[in-house]
């Protein structure tokens, strides 16, 4: 075992003293605190590998609430450090009961060295391994963001007469929710959304095979039911059995004012017209990934200054709230109609900023949310 940082804390200097000479001895380095006060902060000036502490620090008092005090507080500045306690015969129910709050083990006064010692050294071996299990985690995680966020676009591309705002909120550090906004010239949007079955990475990878394919197969050229179909072809080629995706995938065209879309499964945009009408785009078929030789329809709406379409998944229209009642499709029209004054980015913050409200900051799923205004 390396060298091991340890915290002795007791209020009798002989005990310090007996503890810092054996330890020593066994190749620990030691630091010693005679109160919680000292204990605090030498946590917070140095990390240690282990603290030994008694639960009693009052003359005469073995209540052992300081100790259990003290303990809340130091898992408050460390979860991860190892704490022993040291407790008399006569309170091991309170050795019991700090170990139910955290404590990793204890030892009886008057101690056995070669006990301590084991006792201690085992201690260290299993706070240092799950440190660095948790470090693991962390890096696996840190790498997990990164990667979801390398699928959505870096910048939302605009052109002449329309305003596009989008967000993606995942649950997880990577998110089955997927967007996409590409340029297909300068008059040109193509305009992607797309929810994979299940969460974390398993959906993230997914979605990840959903992004390339649409970002090869996306062309001024290409229709959407043809695109649909190719996508559709390539998961079901690539990805187990069960394994489906809901996609939506439409082109803005800006000289006739014109969007053509079709919808694979997925919950169907919101077109708000100026004058509060609503549509939902509907036009498609079956999600992607399921049936192979699947042929999908589009259709062509027009979108005229004023409008405003959403885009969504289903992670904005099913968050609950404290009741487990879900924000539903309805209540998101309402309030689509309710906004169609505001611009793209306003629209789509004031409806997160809702849905938020209404669950508490508790989402369930990952939510997307796609704004586009005719202008």
């Amino acid at each position: 075992m390396t060298t091991a940082r340890t915290l002795i804390a007791d209020d009798q200097p002989d005990v310090l003293e007996a503890l810092r000479l054996l330890l020593k001895n066994e190749g620990f380095e030691t630091e010693a605190a005679q109160s919680p006060a000292a204990v605090l902060d030498k946590l917070r000036s140095h990390p240690f590998d282990l603290v030994l502490m008694d639960l009693n620090y009052t003359r005469d008092t073995t209540s052992g609430d300081e100790g259990l005090d003290l303990l809340a507080r130091i898992q408050a500045i460390d979860r991860t450090v190892p704490v022993v306690a040291m407790t008399a015969w006569a309170s091991v129910d309170l050795a019991v009961e700090a170990m139910r709050r955290g404590v990793s083990d204890f030892v009886l006064k008057p101690w056995h060295n070669s006990q301590l010692v084991r006792t201690l050294k085992s201690q260290i071996e299993k706070g240092r391994s799950k440190r660095n299990q948790l470090r693991q985690e962390r890096e696996r995680f840190e790498d997990a963001y990164a990667a979801g966020l390398a699928l959505l676009p870096q910048s939302i591309p605009q052109i002449r007469g329309f305003q596009t705002a989008a967000s993606s909120q995942p649950v997880q550090a990577v998110s089955g929710d997927y967007f996409d906004v590409l340029e297909l010239g300068e008059d040109k949007l193509a305009l992607s959304i797309a929810d994979a079955i299940g969460k974390g990475v398993p959906a993230a990878l997914l979605m990840s095979n959903v992004q390339a394919t649409v970002r090869a197969l996306a062309a001024p050229s290409t229709q959407p039911q043809e695109l649909a179909s190719k996508v559709n072809r390539s998961i079901v080629r690539n990805t187990a059995r069960g394994k489906f995706v809901t996609f939506f995938y439409g082109v803005v065209d800006a000289p006739s004012g014109t969007l053509t879309y079709t919808n694979a499964g997925h919950c169907a945009p919101i077109l708000v017209r100026s004058n509060g009408e609503v549509n939902r785009l509907e036009t498609g078929g079956a999600v992607l990934g399921v049936f192979s030789e699947w042929s999908y329809e589009q259709a062509e709406v027009a979108l005229k200054p004023g409008d405003r379409l959403l885009l969504f998944t289903d992670g904005i229209t099913e968050a609950e709230n404290s009741s487990e009642e879900e924000f539903g499709e309805e209540r998101l029209v309402k309030l689509a109609a309710a906004l169609r004054e505001q611009d793209a980015a306003a629209m789509k913050d004031r409806v997160l900023q809702i849905v938020a409200e209404f669950t508490g900051g508790i989402f369930q799923d990952d939510a997307t949310l796609m704004v586009i205004a005719a202008v």
